[in-house]
């Protein structure tokens, strides 16, 4: 028995070990990409500068371009602002990975400044949630219409957290649970420890499968 109880510990260390690898990989490609996106606008920005100096003397020229300009930084300018430092961090690496990846996000949040629920666990679940989503949205062909919908906010006094996707074959259940595709086991501790956190906290999870679109909605008390 003893035996046994080892290498059921070495097992579960084991998993734990590789799911936290895969995090750090994943931290990795979103720092990068942020660090891209950081390059592209220093670059584009010298550009436009460069540009300007060559239409001064132009007053319309110089006009339209600023207006076309002012456009371009509109759309650029999507950073979530959720009024919570820690979910901010998450929510727009995680938005900057899904876009890097040609996949159309639309995304609101609106964070209580007081929250009876860790950030730290807000954190993990919305992480999950969206890297489920991503892995989803991959899963797709290159030409489907992939998409990303957030929204997080206040319903009937508790935090509202919901992320739908666009998905690509079949949904694996197992009874009324929703399985990870992630590894050849399809272990899904992501799906788990969102499950867990939500249950500590007395929050309600609800998924559901329809016509192409998996969404997930949990309920928090505040």
């Amino acid at each position: 028995m003893g035996l046994l109880n080892i290498l059921f510990g070495r097992m579960i260390d084991r998993r734990i070990a590789e799911y936290q690898n895969d995090l750090l990989s994943r931290h990795y490609d979103e720092v990068q990409n942020i660090y891209r996106t950081m390059r592209g606008w220093r670059h584009d920005y010298h550009n436009h500068i460069q540009t300007l100096l060559a239409l001064s003397g132009d007053e319309e020229k110089t006009r339209e371009y600023l207006y076309k300009l002012n456009d371009d930084l509109t759309t650029v300018d999507s950073v979530i602002k959720t009024g919570n430092v820690m979910i901010d961090a998450i929510l727009n690496s995680k938005l900057s990975l899904i876009k890097s990846k040609g996949i159309t996000v639309d995304a609101k949040a609106v964070v209580p400044e007081k929250l009876s629920i860790s950030e730290i666990d807000l954190c993990v679940m919305i992480g999950n949630l969206l890297d489920n989503a991503i892995e989803a949205c991959m899963k797709q062909p290159e030409d489907a219409n992939r998409f990303i919908r957030v929204f997080i906010g206040l319903l009937k006094g508790q935090l509202y957290l919901s992320v739908s996707n666009s998905v690509g074959g079949e949904v694996k259940k197992q009874g009324r649970s929703y399985l990870s595709t992630k590894g050849s086991a399809g272990h899904g501790f992501g799906l788990v420890r969102v499950d867990r956190i939500a249950a500590r906290y007395g929050g309600y999870v609800n998924r559901q499968n329809e016509e192409g679109v998996f969404a997930t909605e949990i309920m928090l008390p505040l």
